[in-house]
């Protein structure tokens, strides 16, 4: 007993001096740990409206919100129940698998493709040519793309110039192309910055390892595949398990700037579909109780993923 004191004793004087000796990288810390707490746990308590029947009215808030009647499950059975359901679901998983489909493999299919390249200026400024998308807000990036496809826009013409057209195509009138428009999309917005950290990955692979393998004789090609790409492998597979768990953020700029009302079939998908309801019809609890049905999904996908990844390749997110 007197033993199991004292290393318990020992090991709690051995933590202590480590957070003493750590004690500013701890600090530096703190900003982001706090902002955590405030934006991303903080707000965990308003899922409680999704089990209520809220609506703003006289008093203060904390009387309105814990005050309003309790409705269970209510809710989430309305929006099961409802005829919007399945067009909600089907715009947002098409959108979501079209953009993993699309959005996963191009950063990592760039990164080595920069990885390969040998001529300096080339290759910094394909780098820079690929980030600029990410700083640009969908604001503007909406408009460059509905210019683009617009019946005079550059893309027509192009098509019309090479003969794989005789008229323009009215590509943002056509609701089933509109996924694949928004996949795309995303694609070419966020494929350059995406690619920085599978570069990060590339960059600390030992160099020995490819003169070995050029002094075995193995082409670049070789090379990639049997010494990058098993480098990439952690960082796939733990950005592969949130891109899952994302499969239901099918993201609201995008859509709410690209649609319009011949594709509002096509469009609206589950976060518009919370946003319309929950603000512009005053239905809070509502609007609450779809995110939470989101929010649920993606938690339960991660696990499933990651618990998958695991028993498959042992590498896991947690």
């Amino acid at each position: 007993m007197y033993k199991a004191s004292a290393v318990k004793l020992a090991g709690g004087n051995s933590l202590w001096n480590r957070l003493k000796e750590q004690k500013w990288l701890f600090v530096l810390m703190l900003p982001a740990f706090i902002a955590t707490l405030l934006f991303s746990y903080g707000p965990m308590f308003g899922m409680y409206m999704a089990f209520t029947n809220y609506q703003p009215g006289g008093g203060t808030f904390l009387h309105q919100f814990f005050g309003a009647e309790f409705v269970g499950f209510k809710w989430l059975e309305y929006f099961f129940t409802t005829g919007d359901f399945y067009r909600i679901m089907r715009n947002t998983l098409a959108t979501s698998l079209l953009t993993l489909l699309f959005g996963f493999p191009a950063p990592i299919i760039l990164a080595l493709m920069l990885n390969e390249a040998r001529q300096g200026f080339f290759k910094r400024f394909v780098q820079t040519v690929s980030y600029l998308p990410h700083f640009i807000s969908w604001v503007i990036a909406a408009n460059i793309v509905i210019t683009m496809l617009a019946s005079d826009g550059m893309f027509n013409n192009l098509l019309v110039l090479l003969g794989i057209v005789k008229e323009p195509v009215a590509f943002l009138q056509n609701g089933p192309l509109f996924w694949w428009i928004i996949a795309l999309s995303n694609m070419w917005k966020e494929m350059g910055f995406s690619a920085i950290m599978y570069l990060a990955a590339i960059s600390a692979v030992n160099p020995e390892l490819y003169e070995a393998a050029r002094v075995d004789g193995a082409s670049r090609f070789r090379q990639m595949w049997h010494i990058t790409l098993p480098a990439l492998r952690p960082t796939i597979v733990i950005l592969g398990i949130l891109a899952v768990g994302g499969i239901l953020n099918a993201g609201f700029e995008q859509q709410y700037l690209l649609q319009n009302n011949t594709v509002l079939e096509y469009s609206e998908v589950i976060d518009i579909y919370a946003y319309k309801y929950g603000l512009q019809n005053s239905m809070f609890s509502y609007g609450a109780a779809v995110g939470m049905f989101k929010s649920v999904v993606a938690f339960i996908l991660v696990v499933i993923v990651n618990r998958i990844s695991r028993k498959v390749n042992d590498q896991a997110l947690f």
